[in-house]
């Protein structure tokens, strides 16, 4: 069995956690298979969209607080084992920011502490109804620091602190409320409906949403009028693609575009 499984739909990739019995949590083998995956997606242009989803009650508990402990019988009390599991898990989700492809988080049961935190990082997120999201490391005297990057990231500064110093968790309808997620769906109908979101990506112009993504996070850290000068130069760029082009011909002459990438 497979801690990560992969299948392909035409342009769609569907990530799998799969390690029910441990939530999904994520030890070191499931960091390097994920890690794995991304490196490999990240160079494969057939693929358009990700979907990373998960097995079992929960789409991920977090890290793997057994494993964790274990690393503390090091001669150093875990430190320098500390230090490159959470080094590799933030190398994990900045990767995930890297793809080329837009990432969709398919959420259920709980997403905790660093499992909110993967929800956070990828581009979309749709869950399903009764999905609770927590940092809940306070709980147990460990604040959830490297979490908290990809959360204040996405939802407002006073909701995310509470979240953090409180512990509490939110439901999905709050979640959706404070932009943590696109959307909240039917249990039954979250496969159904977080294929139907990635199916509309993937049928955009693949060039297109690539150099789209790139943009959108790299202006969003920009000044206002830096952003709006390096934005014009990538609609300059986009313009210049022989797709677009083909595109707008379509457009204008109502018709469906022969695109070739």
């Amino acid at each position: 069995m497979s801690l990560l499984e992969r299948s392909d739909t035409g342009a769609i990739a569907r990530l799998t956690m799969n390690a029910p019995e441990r939530l999904n949590a994520l030890s070191d083998e499931l960091l390097a298979a994920l890690q794995e995956q991304f490196d490999t997606l990240a160079a494969d242009p057939s693929i358009r969209v990700i979907i990373l989803s998960g097995t079992g009650k929960a789409f991920c508990a977090g890290h793997d607080l057994k494993q964790m402990t274990a690393g503390r019988q090091a001669e150093d009390g875990g430190k320098a084992y500390f230090k490159d599991l959470f080094d590799r898990c933030a190398r994990m989700m900045m990767a995930i920011r890297s793809l080329p492809q837009p990432v969709i988080a398919q959420v259920h049961g709980i997403a905790t502490a660093a499992g909110c935190q993967l929800v956070a990082s990828c581009d979309m997120a749709v869950a399903a109804e009764g999905t609770r999201f927590g940092v809940n490391g306070v709980n147990i005297g460990l604040f959830c620091s490297t979490p908290m990057v990809a959360l204040s990231r996405n939802i407002p500064r006073k909701q995310a602190f509470e979240m953090l110093t409180t512990g509490g968790f939110i439901d999905a309808t709050r979640a959706e409320s404070l932009g943590l997620i696109n959307r909240v769906v039917p249990q039954q109908d979250l496969e159904t409906e977080t294929h139907a979101l990635a199916q509309t990506v993937a049928s955009k112009l693949g060039a297109a949403v690539k150099i789209g993504k790139q943009a959108f996070y790299r202006q969003a850290q920009m000044p206002l009028d830096e952003a709006y000068a390096y934005t014009g130069d990538v609609m300059v760029e986009n313009m210049l693609y022989r797709d677009t082009q083909e595109g707008i011909a379509a457009f204008i002459e109502k018709r469906d575009p022969d695109w070739q990438q």
